[in-house]
């Protein structure tokens, strides 16, 4: 996949309706800084169009990316950051379920968990909600830079097992050296096929 030309589309607010877009969306989900806006940043070879930040849980609504003309990255709210009312991390999760609801373009979620820990119970709703939506999440374990390599199979294994993903497709991922990448472009271009 080859990226051309990328803007920040659309952003929704917690009132706000969905667009009815017209390409396929691919939507990302993850607690707070678990790394998602440095994935998008990352397939979208951009620096900061999608922003990151030193305290999570800036993400509080959900953006759409249009992608070339052909593809939306829809980047969902980050969940489960502590420091945010319980009433805000209520609307989030509304805001989320909405979403994998009612978008009628959706056609793959990518739930990133970091590669270090245990999967959160917040995770291990985020991956039931998603399969009780219709969808077979690819799980994209982020900060594979931060262990050694001897380690990855073991802590794949450990969110297999932790978020119950017996038929999961897991992709582990580095921010730093784009390792993963190529692996999650597959999927796209994937998507990109069976729309044309």
């Amino acid at each position: 996949m080859v990226i051309k030309n990328v803007s920040l589309e659309t952003v929704c607010g917690i009132t706000s309706k969905l667009p009815a877009s017209k390409y396929p969306e691919v939507a990302f989900a993850g607690k707070s800084n678990v790394g998602k806006s440095s994935l998008i940043n990352g397939l979208m070879n951009r620096k900061a169009l999608a922003r990151t930040s030193a305290q999570p849980g800036k993400t509080q609504t959900i953006n759409y990316y249009n992608i070339n003309d052909s593809l939306y990255f829809v980047d969902l709210p980050g969940y489960g950051y502590a420091r945010t009312s319980e009433h805000i991390r209520q609307q989030w999760g509304r805001m989320i379920e909405n979403y994998l609801h009612k978008s009628k373009q959706l056609r793959q979620v990518f739930l990133l968990v970091d590669i270090r820990h245990k999967p959160s119970e917040n995770d291990k709703t985020m991956y039931r909600w998603i399969c009780e939506s219709g969808y077979q999440p690819v799980i994209v374990a982020t900060k594979l830079d931060k262990i050694n390599r001897s380690q990855t199979a073991k802590q794949v294994q450990q969110i297999r097992i932790g978020l119950d993903a017996k038929e999961a497709r897991i992709i582990p991922y580095s921010a730093q050296t784009k390792q993963g990448r190529e692996e999650i472009y597959e999927v796209l271009d994937k998507i990109l096929e069976e729309a044309e």
